[in-house]
């Protein structure tokens, strides 16, 4: 029993990067939005700075699981839900506030929102209000094209802890997924043509929709007087087997009712091996080739190496591998996976920061990670 007890705490730390401290957790008094005060205790425990600590017991979204309908694949449910919270580091600090999943906007709010805008003739049509008329996406006029923009929004609320143990809402950072593609079908022959949508066009439509969104939550007593952010989210075509990325973000700070400015974000998903990968990226790719090459020498008998990598400003901020593997004995998986952490460790610069899963078809085997600036790498075998 305490040997498992062990490995799962290694395990944690590994992933962390740094040592916890175990200390004692604050007990505070959360106010929501309803005005009904609740107690809720702030843990001592976050794997490291990159993380924002919760707020227990934990709350979840109004919103949840309607993400898995709205976006194409689950590599974006993942991009978004973690690239937000990259993003919010901009202006919501880890060390000064506490996540929370977002409480304003409901599953019936955005579903609304997520719908085309509405003519006069067609709202008679489908027998709705002009108070209903809320879809952010354009109108479609007979016989045109107009794209869906919009395909999901995320919300994620930030709490800062006050003076008199009281915590409150800090900011609110909003995530608008676009559509990338417009996907067409002629109704004569039934094939489907696909169509890419501009950066131009996406930012120009983006920042349009944004406005919109400013201005129904600042209708919101609750929204009147904190920042909110919003930021920008370039959703991948179905097919693709890489997360998009974040484009853009803008800060409206307190009674502020209006975006003055977007910053520019610069990251992208690359797929190894891949074309894209190998022309942006080459001194990387070359890497990665030589780590392929070395496992097929030293293992005939696996099944590939695939890794994906996220850029930031042009650099390599975190590179994600998998193994696949064809034998099942445990022995060969755990010489294997050995084996692999050593190749990990010589072979990869030391300022990448990877995590490598080996997998079979019965799920995963083993997970090795190496931090930046080390050579050092960490194993996990699962039983």
């Amino acid at each position: 029993m305490k040997k498992r007890i062990s490995v799962a705490l290694s395990a944690l730390l590994l992933l962390g990067g740094c040592a916890p401290t175990f200390e004692k957790q604050d007990q505070v008094v959360q106010e929501n939005q309803d005005s009904e005060a609740k107690k809720a205790i702030i843990p001592s425990f976050q794997i490291s700075k990159e993380y924002y600590k919760t707020m227990l017991p934990y709350e979840t979204s109004k919103t949840r699981g309607v993400v898995v309908n709205d976006l194409g694949s689950r590599y974006d449910i993942n991009g978004i839900e973690t690239g937000l919270l990259r993003v919010a580091q901009n202006r919501f600090s880890t060390n000064e506030y506490f996540f929370k999943e977002g409480q304003f906007l409901t599953k019936k709010t955005v579903d609304s929102w997520l719908q085309r805008k509405y003519t006069s003739e067609q709202l008679k049509e489908k027998g709705l209000q002009e108070s209903e008329n809320v879809g952010l996406n354009p109108v479609k006029a007979n016989g045109e094209n107009a794209p869906i923009y919009l395909a999901h929004v995320i919300e994620h609320n930030y709490l800062m802890k006050k003076e008199d143990n009281k915590v409150q809402l800090g900011g609110v950072a909003i995530a608008l997924s676009l559509n990338s593609v417009q996907y067409e079908t002629n109704l004569s022959s039934g094939t489907r043509t696909v169509k890419s949508i501009s950066n131009e066009v996406l930012k120009e439509q983006g920042a349009k929709i944004a406005g919109e969104v400013l201005k129904r939550l600042r209708q919101k007593e609750e929204l009147q007087n904190v920042p909110i952010m919003i930021s920008l989210y370039k959703q991948a075509p179905k097919e693709q087997v890489v997360p998009g990325h974040f484009f853009a973000y803008t800060t409206i700070e307190p009674n502020e009712s209006s975006i003055q400015n977007w910053e520019g974000i610069n990251e992208e998903y690359y797929l190894f091996p891949s074309p894209e990968a190998q022309e942006s990226h080459p001194n990387d790719y070359k890497v990665f080739n030589e780590l392929r090459t070395n496992i097929e020498n030293y293992f005939p008998v696996y099944t590939g190496l695939t890794g994906q990598a996220l850029y930031q400003n042009q650099k390599l901020s975190k590179m994600t591998f998998e193994v696949a593997l064809s034998f099942k004995g445990k022995a060969e998986t755990i010489g294997f996976a050995q084996h692999l952490s050593s190749m990990v460790s010589k072979q990869t610069p030391d300022t990448w920061d990877v995590e490598l899963l080996v997998s079979s078809s019965y799920g995963p085997e083993a997970l090795i990670v190496k931090k930046p600036g080390s050579k050092e790498t960490y194993l996990h075998i699962y039983e």
